[in-house]
């Protein structure tokens, strides 16, 4: 061997075991992920859990394989045209096939290494992999007895433990015995105890003290229906329970080897042979049966069967449809029907049979083809990866990396497409299987040719190219016809940016005029005030389904709509424009579907929060996302600061949005792929007067989000009574938490150690705080009905005594639970 293949071999060795590794591992973690549920809780020794994961490991060689020959040879080229290592060995005359050759040899010898580990290794790591889980399904959880509730998880027992103390000793116990099946007959009730599992897990002892064992007969007789009990009282006493299927019991073989995928090619090619006998034996059993059905009219004018007088005559054959009486009529017809159903339900009935033999030859004849495609697949995604490294120029985990995992998700998708295909029957199964290399062969010989010749892709220029192209095009034929809709001060950013970025609004549509206030004075809508400075047509119907507005919006002949803040839209409006009509929607969707999501992000504290653009469909904040952007949320911002940094973030998304819908280069995703693992989804309905009243009986915390979500509109506000019961409406702003330490001093302030919810702690000028179910709100801005907004050392020096008041009855905690229902 010379010294430039040791080379070139070391230079790959490395990053393939690398990898291989890294994908294995990252697998397993999708592969653990997936099988968390059955491992948890099950009291699994470390040996069956490594052992589950072993199993498991091996079954991702077929995807980490290929992954990591593809990765490998595009690092390994890759990094040696980045070093300009590529470019010295072209000049000692040496040719670039010549160089990927001894990576193309180990491919050679991976594909033949990856036959046998799926031929060999795999079927058993299935088999082991089905058997172990098998097992564990079968133990039961440990046993975990809470404090104040029944637990039924014993077969045959109910037991409840009142409380626990630190050394583990349990209060209150009740042990309902159900083992006679007679209901509850037999009750032990104890002071205390201690409960302890054998170390093989088969018996479980209860050690009580200081208690009374109840036993009665339940049996009634039909004259005496007395009934006895027995009552015996202990100091101490123990108490055995045998436990089953609670220790983990390894099988002593794997035992689902007749699963296809737990099979090697002997075993496939044996059970190949097996079905399509079974197959051939139901077709001969069944095809008798059908064809003997009673169609046997077929002979009528068949002059075969006629007499030899009346072949020589002209043949006349009666009309099918006359008929000597109704009743004969009504008799042919119903002995046509029965006919019919009968031979409908033989048919049905071979078709399930046969489906059953069939489905399984499929997945057969799938997995036998599937040993020979996956490991040819780490052949030919060398003639991927090594090329795009030559090509690109580049070898680490950036972009070079990224393009040769596109073509490996491309190799992915189009194998899992194949495989369900042939499963179902709509293609063969080789071509199933084969289909993915069949594609991918054609690209891998193109760029392997491309690199042989020098060639060289330059993504930046690439997309220069591509945007100057869709520019010209764009440029060439009219703009883009734009109708925005929308109402609050939040949709007019992105109305701004669209008319500062020369996009053409034909058209906007908002909410009609309303009078209100004292005066009743009509008031504009945001939008509309921003529409009218810039001369651009508005379009305010009473009704979305008013023909007259149809009509009117139908003859603008937009391309697009665009809806910020507006109503929900009929289907004959959003299903309009023939590029779609989107949503910009101040929360990371599928998060906060409603009216008021800015408000109910701070309500609930989160942490996090964001504007996302989605497609409109028939629901409500349901479409397929296109792009969401993050904010943080701090813990002192209100709703009105989280609404003032997403309008610009608003508007920016709204105008990459547009240009990507222009350039047909986005793409949509269905909200449930954003939802991770166990995650919950909030609601964000309306806000309501009823929410606003503050409920002083729940949590610190809950209290402080609430008015943080309600500040400045609509306010979040209590009632204060006096002495003499009139009630006043305070609307607090701001506030801050009072908790813990902070807590205790303040009651010390105010002479009171404790303070029911609601209670009003003030000096009577620089500070007042509302106490809450575990702490208080320090109230910082506020304002009081039929005055202005100030903060509360201005706000104390007109309102005297301000302890000497209550607060109301409030309903926010309730309207807030109502929303996790």
């Amino acid at each position: 061997m010379k010294r430039l293949d040791r080379f070139i071999l070391k230079s790959f060795v490395g990053p393939f075991f690398m990898i291989l590794l890294m994908v294995i591992f990252i697998l397993m973690m999708q592969f653990l992920w997936v099988y968390i549920d059955e491992l948890v809780g099950k009291g699994l020794g470390f040996k069956i859990i490594m052992e589950f994961l072993f199993w498991g490991s091996c079954t991702v060689l077929p995807l980490a394989l290929p992954l990591a020959t593809l990765l490998a040879s595009m690092m390994t080229i890759g990094q040696m045209s980045e070093n300009n290592e590529l470019i010295a060995m072209k000049s000692a005359g040496i040719s670039t096939f010549r160089v990927m050759l001894p990576i193309l040899i180990s491919s050679i010898f991976i594909s033949i290494a990856a036959f046998f580990v799926l031929n060999n290794l795999v079927p058993t790591a299935y088999n082991e992999i089905f058997t172990l889980r098998d097992d564990i399904k079968k133990t039961k959880n440990e046993i975990k007895i809470p404090s104040g509730t029944f637990y039924d998880g014993i077969d045959g027992y109910v037991l409840r433990v009142e409380s626990r103390d630190k050394d583990g000793l349990m209060h209150g116990v009740m042990v309902y015995d159900h083992t006679d099946n007679k209901g509850n007959t037999m009750l032990t009730l104890a002071e205390s105890g201690f409960m302890k599992m054998s170390q093989e897990k088969d018996y479980l002892t209860f050690k009580l003290f200081n208690g009374t064992n109840y036993q009665e007969t339940n049996v009634i007789q039909r004259r005496d229906t007395t009934r006895q009990l027995q009552k015996i009282d202990f100091s101490e006493q123990e108490l055995i329970i045998p436990l089953n299927n609670y220790s983990f019991q390894k099988s002593d073989a794997a035992r689902f080897g007749d699963n296809v995928r737990s099979m090697n090619l002997n075993q496939l090619v044996q059970e190949i042979d097996s079905l399509n006998i079974k197959i051939d034996s139901l077709k001969v059993g069944s095809y008798p049966s059908i064809l003997a059905m009673r169609f046997h009219n077929f002979k009528q004018l068949d002059s075969a069967f006629l007499p030899r007088i009346q072949t020589e005559e002209k043949l006349i054959a009666p009309d099918p449809l006359t008929w000597d009486s109704k009743q004969k009529q009504v008799e042919i017809y119903q002995n046509v029907i029965n006919n019919v159903e009968q031979l409908d339900i033989q048919v049905a009935n071979y078709d399930a049979e046969a489906y059953q033999y069939t489905y399984t030859l499929r997945r057969a004849n799938v997995e036998f083809y599937k040993k020979f495609a996956q490991a040819l697949a780490c052949f030919i995604l060398f003639f991927i990866g090594a090329p795009i490294g030559a090509l690109v120029k580049k070898g680490g985990l950036g972009t070079t990396a990224i393009i040769s995992v596109l073509f490996f998700v491309l190799y992915w998708v189009i194998d899992i497409t194949g495989t369900k295909l042939a499963r179902d029957g709509a293609i063969t199964a080789s071509l199933g299987t084969f289909i993915s290399t069949i594609v991918l062969l054609p690209i891998g010989l193109f760029l392997t040719w491309k690199a042989m010749h020098d060639a060289s892709l330059n993504m930046d220029s690439f997309a220069t190219w591509r945007r100057k192209i869709t520019s010209k095009i764009m440029g060439f034929f009219r703009k883009t016809r734009i109708v925005y809709m929308g109402t609050p001060e939040f949709a007019v950013a992105p109305l701004k940016a669209l008319i500062e970025k020369g996009y053409k609004v034909v058209a906007v549509v908002t909410v009609p005029d309303k009078a209100s206030g004292r005066g009743l004075k009509v008031n504009q809508s945001a939008v509309k005030k921003f529409a009218v400075e810039n001369n651009l047509p508005v379009l305010q119907p009473e009704k979305l389904k008013d023909p007259e507005f149809l009509e009117n919006l139908k003859a603008l002949k937009a391309d697009m709509f665009i809806v910020v803040g507006f109503r929900m839209l009929p289907e004959a409006v959003w299903t309009m424009p023939p590029m779609g009509t989107f949503n910009l929607h101040a929360a990371l969707l599928p998060q906060y579907r409603g009216a008021a999501p800015i408000n109910w992000a701070v309500i609930n504290g989160e942490k996090m929060t964001g504007v996302t653009t989605f497609m409109i469909d028939k629901n409500i904040d349901t479409g397929g996302i296109m792009l969401r952007q993050e904010i943080r949320v701090s813990d002192t911002d209100t709703a009105g600061d989280v609404h003032d940094r997403l309008m610009p973030i608003g508007a920016e998304l709204v105008l990459q949005t547009v240009q990507g819908l222009i350039e047909k280069n986005i793409d949509t995703r269905v909200q449930r792929s954003f939802i991770q693992g166990s995650e919950v989804l909030h609601p964000a309905p309306k806000l309501t007067k009823e929410l606003a009243h503050i409920d002083w009986s729940d949590k610190t915390t809950s209290i402080y989000n609430l008015i943080r979500g309600l500040s400045p509109y609509p306010t979040a506000y209590t009632g204060l009574i006096d002495a003499e019961g009139k009630e006043t409406l305070l609307k607090i702003y701001f506030g801050k938490k009072v908790e813990g330490d902070n807590y205790t001093e303040l009651l010390k302030k105010n002479n009171l150690t404790t303070a029911k919810a609601g209670t009003i702690l003030s000096d009577g000028k620089s500070y007042m705080a509302i106490t809450t179910n575990d702490g208080a709100i320090d109230l910082t801005d506020v304002q009081l009905a039929g005055k202005k907004r100030m903060d509360i050392k201005d706000f104390l020096a007109g309102f005297r005594n301000p302890q000497s008041h209550s607060t109301s009855a409030g309903t926010s905690k309730a309207e807030i639970l109502k929303t996790m229902a």
